[in-house]
């Protein structure tokens, strides 16, 4: 029997795209308010009348058809659809202008939380909601619309943004106090291959600087242990395991309290740029407008004051 469209409910589509993702009726009844039967109950349903089994049984999980698998593109393009719908009604009614969504890149949790909390003071009204995450998932979350705005370094050359520029971004060289180069009153470039580094995942503006130092300098990339945050590299390079090229930005504390020094180095700091960006053909909501305002006129003098103590320059 062909599929029926006019018994298929947008409800069964929203259940279908979860259980796809859990692979567990049970788990997705859970994340719904529904119960399990309901779920299970729903998907018979809905393979009744796409006539093909979605989903086959293993033990308790349950995994989907090649059928099911075709489906989810046409299921998600409807759940979006409908979803951009009720932002339109809501957009008509006022409740979405006051909302305005922030993603940051890792590198900014030392100084971006209090920028946000900076804006809240001065816009009470704003429902402000932000994510800390690695620069490509926030690139993710720009394209894919789970964001309003972005602070982070580069923009990304894939997707068709409007970034503000704020503030510098300086990169240094740090090592351990005890580290022979720290005693060093101006090290060359070319003395670096030869130690040990620690460096962050590909594809991360830590990384990107990292390798470009390097390159630029004709110089061959130097043994090097892979970390996944910035975190775990300034605690590596304290228990003295390498040396590191870091946001200044992440380590005014530990600079201030002479846990890791900053190497005088041929050419550094390297300064970078801080930018809030937005899409550039999606028009910004009264409040997600005001935040990248605020952070274009303000974030400036913020910057320079909040690691002008640390000695940290913007």
């Amino acid at each position: 029997m062909p599929p029926t469209s006019d018994k298929i409910t947008l409800r069964q589509l929203q259940i279908f795209l979860v259980a796809i993702e859990t692979r567990s009726f049970v788990r997705a009844a859970e994340r719904l308010s529904l119960t399990p039967p309901a779920v299970s109950m729903q998907m018979s349903r809905l393979s009744e009348e796409f006539g093909a089994p979605l989903f086959e049984k293993s033990g308790r999980s349950v995994i989907p058809t090649e059928v099911a698998t075709a489906l989810v593109p046409y299921a998600e393009r409807m759940t979006e659809t409908l979803a951009e719908a009720v932002d339109v009604v809501q957009i008509m009614q006022g409740k979405l202008d006051h909302r305005v969504r922030v993603a940051m890149v890792t590198t900014a949790r030392n100084f971006g939380p209090h920028l946000l909390a900076q804006f809240q003071q001065e816009h009470p009204e704003c429902d402000l909601q932000f994510k800390i995450a690695n620069r490509r998932s926030v690139i993710e979350m720009l394209d894919t619309d789970q964001i309003d705005l972005a602070l982070m370094g580069r923009p990304p050359r894939r997707l068709e943004t409007t970034a503000h520029q704020f503030a510098k971004h300086p990169y240094v060289l740090i090592g351990h106090p005890d580290h022979p180069l720290v005693r060093s009153s101006r090290i060359r470039r070319s003395d670096l291959p030869a130690h040990q580094f620690l460096v962050r995942e590909r594809g991360s503006g830590t990384r990107m600087v990292h390798e470009f130092f390097f390159s630029d300098s004709g110089l061959p990339q130097p043994k090097a242990q892979e970390m996944d945050s910035n975190a775990n590299i300034k605690q590596a390079v304290m228990a003295n395991m390498g040396l590191a090229f870091i946001s200044a930005h992440t380590i005014a504390l530990e600079a201030m309290a002479g846990k890791l020094k900053i190497l005088n180095v041929e050419g550094m700091p390297e300064f970078r740029d801080w930018f809030v960006l937005h899409m550039r053909y999606k028009p910004l909501r009264p409040a997600a407008r005001a935040f990248r305002d605020f952070v274009d006129q303000k974030g400036p003098a913020f910057m320079a004051d909040f690691f002008k103590d640390a000695g940290i320059t913007t």
